[in-house]
């Protein structure tokens, strides 16, 4: 078992930036890469940004390029998401998870709890 804690969420004003962190704990050995979903009210869950497990390559949905970085420190166990340029439209709950690295959530394999984003005018 993998276990995934995100956090950093909050409220932000329009421009703004906030950092996500995904600490993982339990079986370790057992997380490749990860990767961060959004999922607004209403609407599905949506692939936001992933990492590979040596941090070497990475992959953006196209919505958030150029302005979230993700990154990840394997000696603490942890990946970050660093949004900046926030929009209105970023609003979600943010999770993480772990599993292929790609942009389909059924290949991920244990999520965490999720943090939510609140953008504001």
């Amino acid at each position: 078992q993998v276990q995934l804690v995100e956090s950093g969420g909050g409220l932000v004003q329009a421009g703004g930036s906030l950092r996500l962190s995904c600490a993982a704990s339990g079986r370790t050995t057992s997380f490749y890469a990860i990767g961060w979903f959004c999922q607004a009210p209403g609407k599905d869950r949506e692939f936001v940004a992933a990492i590979s497990l040596s941090g070497a390559r990475t992959y953006y949905a196209n919505s958030v390029k150029g302005r979230f970085t993700i990154s990840r420190d394997n000696a603490k166990n942890t990946v970050y998401l660093q949004m900046n340029s926030l929009k209105l439209e970023d609003t979600a709950v943010y999770f993480c998870a772990t599993g292929s690295g790609s942009s389909r959530s059924g290949e991920y394999y244990y999520w965490g709890q999720g943090t939510q984003v609140t953008v504001s005018p």
